[in-house]
């Protein structure tokens, strides 16, 4: 076991370091630079004006040596100026820049400074992940049950009406994306034009103080799709298990039904779904991004479609840190859920 976590964490970091290399790639281009010293500086800025602005901010210095100093692995540049003034990353707006340390990164704990939001990257994203993190709760639990129950109950009886129906159910669901459900749950029970004004609130109140009137839209538009998506994973693999040799065993030795499928069928049959759904939390942050900026729901998602609109850098670095780590985390949480629940496999 010790030797199976050491080999994924090692496979961790170098993926982690992977991804965000090639992200900060990419928010470093040029382009990038020069829209941002234009956005904190002046649309008009000439050329000259873009790069000395660029300049004593590191922004020009080499790709991996920037990187480098994100990470934290290498000391931060510091520039002075004509004045005698000292500029380095380490010193936000705001602290003296003598007193700031040379090392200021990620594995310091710093993750930069929003030049959107005005306040350190750390500060904005712990706000906006308990937020998130409330929202996507809760639309695992609605989710999850309901998946559940509707892919076993399709998958008990291949074929039947049951299972056409809830099938239909699941793949009108999962073929409807987030914008157009969204759109839609406010059309019929928000708008004041259909006459169904059973949720009043704002997705923004929810975030003070969510209530069933606020928060009950957001939930469901990001459920459903996820809704469906479980279902059908559920139902093959329910549908599977139910012509398994051993079930039809117990059938002719005349167990009732309903115990043959909770006793023999359901364990087996939640092996596959287990790993779904917990694959599941990654891409809830695509949903994510899609519904906070519907509903102005001011969480994660909402907040990198705000820093990438306004090329915030520092911000797109950051949530690109905590997406990497979700994705990776919930996909070792998998694996080691597959084993315990499925007892033939192996850590070796």
């Amino acid at each position: 076991m010790a030797i199976f976590f050491l080999r994924r964490f090692s496979v961790m970091v170098v993926t982690a370091v992977c991804l965000t290399l090639v992200v900060f790639f990419l928010t470093n281009l040029y382009p990038n630079l020069e829209k941002l010293a234009k956005t904190q500086g002046n649309f008009r800025m000439t050329e000259e004006d873009v790069q000395n602005w660029l300049e004593p901010r590191g922004y020009l210095q080499p790709t991996l040596k920037k990187y480098s100093e994100w990470l934290g692995v290498a000391p931060s540049m510091r520039h002075v100026d004509d004045e005698g003034k000292i500029r380095t990353r380490c010193a936000p707006p705001g602290t003296d820049p003598e007193e700031a340390g040379d090392y200021c990164g990620i594995l310091q704990g710093y993750w930069g400074y929003s030049s959107q939001f005005k306040e350190p990257v750390a500060d904005v994203l712990g706000r906006w992940l308990g937020i998130t993190g409330y929202l996507m709760l809760w639309a695992l639990i609605v989710t999850v049950p309901i998946a559940l129950v509707i892919g076993v109950l399709a998958g008990m009886r291949e074929g039947s009406g049951t299972d056409r129906s809830l099938s239909t159910f699941s793949i009108i669901t999962s073929a409807t994306p987030e914008y157009v459900s969204g759109v839609v749950l406010i059309a019929v029970f928000a708008s004041s034009a259909v006459g169904l004004k059973w949720f009043k609130g704002s997705a923004a109140q929810a975030m003070s103080n969510p209530t069933i009137e606020n928060f009950t839209l957001p939930v469901l538009t990001i459920a459903l799709f996820n809704i469906g998506y479980i279902a059908r994973m559920t139902r093959a693999s329910m549908a599977e298990v139910m012509t398994a040799q051993y079930i039809r065993t117990a059938r002719l030795k005349g167990l009732n039904f309903t115990s043959i499928v909770l006793k023999h069928a359901l364990r087996n049959a939640l092996i596959a779904p287990f790993t779904v759904i917990v694959l599941q939390i990654p891409y809830l942050l695509t949903g994510v991004v899609i519904t906070e900026t519907l509903f102005n729901y001011k969480g994660v998602g909402w907040g990198l479609v705000q820093a990438a609109g306004n090329n915030d850098i520092e911000m797109l670095l950051g949530v690109s840190v905590v997406a990497v780590v979700i994705v990776l985390i919930t996909q070792l949480i998998s694996d080691i859920g597959y084993v315990f629940l499925n007892p033939r496999i192996r850590i070796s």
